[in-house]
């Protein structure tokens, strides 16, 4: 329970924060609003920083259905813990979500462009089409999800395979947030950068039930690419990791 908690746990401040900063830029008459894509970036990167800082020791800090599925797949975690895991991080992304709505409150109903409230919630696509869509979700997440596996590499000398806090120590909680701003800057405005299922899913659920004015379609058309487009890229950055140490053995 300690590590189920840990996923949840880290999952509302990843979202809390990351949704937050979307939230300060998007929404009208905040301190921050129009500062633009760099803030949001930067913004994502330390939420990512801070919630694996936070709970790397309770569970290994996934926070992310794509992160458990690629150590999973790379042999690195245990297929029994997946999908406790997976229902922790959507929670924790749906309570992080509401607390964000409940924050700026009065900016969300001041606010009379339904766009720019979706956006505080979940992604969309910068231009609407579902084969570039999903390959940018599927690219930008094989990129996480390989320098995941990569930084969390050095620890499993000194850790048991079998434990389910096999993922970031909080030595990875840096590295793994300029990854994640890298992918913001370099990837991340075709799609909004999703790379998480749990960061999309939770959140747009939360949008579909909110009473919010002026409020946006939910786009549940959409919503499988940010769900399964980081799940593919995380299974083929497995491949690429098992494939490199079967090399390295070699």
């Amino acid at each position: 329970m300690n590590e189920i908690f840990g996923e949840f746990l880290g999952t509302f401040i990843l979202i809390l924060l990351g949704n937050g900063v979307v939230a300060n830029v998007n929404l009208d008459k905040t301190h921050s609003n129009g500062a633009g894509w760099i803030v949001i970036t930067a913004g994502w990167g330390m939420a990512v920083f801070v919630a694996v800082l936070a709970t790397a020791d309770m569970s290994g800090a996934h926070l992310n259905p794509a992160v458990t599925i690629g150590l999973a797949f790379s042999g690195l975690f245990e297929w029994a813990k997946v999908i406790p895991f997976i229902l922790a991080q959507i929670l924790g992304a749906m309570f992080g979500a509401l607390m964000v709505y409940l924050f700026v409150y009065d900016h969300f109903k001041i606010t009379s462009t339904p766009g720019n409230k979706k956006a505080c919630f979940c992604t969309a696509p910068a231009i609407r089409n579902f084969k570039s869509n999903f390959f940018s979700e599927v690219l930008g997440t094989f990129v996480l999800v390989l320098a995941v596996l990569l930084i969390a590499l050095p620890q499993l000398e000194y850790e048991n395979l079998g434990s389910t806090k096999v993922g970031l120590g909080s030595l990875g909680a840096l590295p793994v947030a300029l990854v994640v701003f890298s992918i913001g800057l370099s990837l991340g405005g075709t799609t909004g950068y999703a790379i998480n299922p749990a960061r999309d899913l939770g959140p747009r659920i939360v949008h579909a039930f909110l009473p919010l004015k002026n409020k946006d379609n939910t786009d549940w058309e959409y919503a499988w690419i940010p769900f399964l487009g980081p799940l593919v890229g995380a299974g083929l950055a497995s491949l690429v990791y098992l494939f490199a140490g079967y090399l390295c053995n070699c």
